[in-house]
């Protein structure tokens, strides 16, 4: 039986050959609107110090300052330093993609903290209804890195597995080689990796051509859609619901769960940088969060109770 060979169009709507609106984009607009509403929620719950009238600012700020440019900046260091260094101006292309949730976290932590001291509130306490949204978001961007083809996994024999054109990136010269030639055999312009890519979720007919020579891989971007994204959601909520006081402890369940979650499902996932001491970078990465989840979690068991959420 022949494996299905990735063919979503990265594009939302498009207007011309390279303008329009992108999944990837949208993604992110689904992200930021579902937090919104879950901080709404909360807020109007009397959960936390947040009040509903300040959702929406606060919303904002975190999605440029935290998400946006952290996840940027992360994913620049540590996913993709040289290439930055050499143009830095594709960290301002984001429709290409790539976007470290690590460093999104990390720019959250930080906006937290700035916008908890200007306005004189508990940052633990923003942060605990503020993870409540953050695995919505996460669910939102894993499947638009399926929708791009990006971030795939590694080799499957599973029935379900998929072939990603982008894997020629990674495929050894000969093997591209005779990817290309297969190619232009069909259309003289399909010569370079970047030209296939582009035109292969339009034309099954290059599909079927570069088939040969792709590997069957897990789809380990809706496996992590679903432990980041649903599962860390239930999980986040549950605790949310679960526990008024205690601020810091929700946050502590996020970061703990977030990177337990996200180590498991890196084991199907193809690396896409170098192991660091037998881990790959997402892994590696998260064992910092875990330690951070950890801090979080015992500030929260030593605080007395009288640090009560406000109803």
């Amino acid at each position: 039986m022949a494996t299905y060979v990735h063919s979503i169009d990265p594009y939302l709507v498009q207007f011309s050959d390279s303008f329009g609106i992108y999944w990837y984009g949208f993604a992110y607009l689904l992200a930021f609107f579902t937090g919104y509403l879950v901080l709404r929620m909360l807020a109007r719950r009397g959960f936390g110090e947040l009040k509903e009238e300040h959702v929406a600012d606060f919303i904002v700020g975190t999605a440029i300052f935290g998400v946006v440019i952290g996840g940027r900046l992360g994913y620049a260091l540590f996913y993709n330093f040289d290439a930055v260094r050499h143009d830095p101006l594709s960290l301002v292309r984001l429709w290409e993609g790539g976007m470290s949730s690590h460093g999104g976290m990390l720019g959250v932590l930080f906006f937290l903290l700035y916008y908890a001291r200007r306005h004189r509130l508990s940052w633990p306490g923003l942060g605990d209804n503020l993870v409540v949204g953050v695995p919505l978001g996460l669910f939102f961007g894993r499947v638009a890195n399926f929708i791009n083809g990006e971030l795939y996994g590694r080799l499957a024999d599973v029935p379900w597995a998929i072939k990603f054109p982008k894997e020629l990136y990674q495929l050894p010269n000969e093997t591209v080689a005779e990817a290309l030639r297969a190619a232009t055999r069909i259309q003289p312009e399909w010569h370079t990796i970047h030209a296939v890519v582009s035109a292969a979720p339009y034309h099954e007919e290059l599909r079927r051509a570069i088939e040969p020579f792709l590997n069957a891989r897990h789809p380990s971007q809706l496996y992590a859609a679903f432990l980041e994204g649903l599962v860390l959601f239930a999980i986040t909520l549950g605790a949310r619901l679960a526990v008024r006081g205690r601020k810091g402890f929700v946050t502590g369940v996020f970061f703990v769960s977030y990177s337990l979650l996200r180590i498991g499902g890196e084991f199907f996932r193809e690396p896409d940088a170098a192991l660091t001491l037998g881990l790959t970078r997402g892994q590696f990465l998260s064992v910092f969060i875990f330690l951070i989840g950890c801090g979080f979690l015992l500030h929260a068991a030593r605080a007395p109770r009288a640090e009560q959420g406000s109803r």
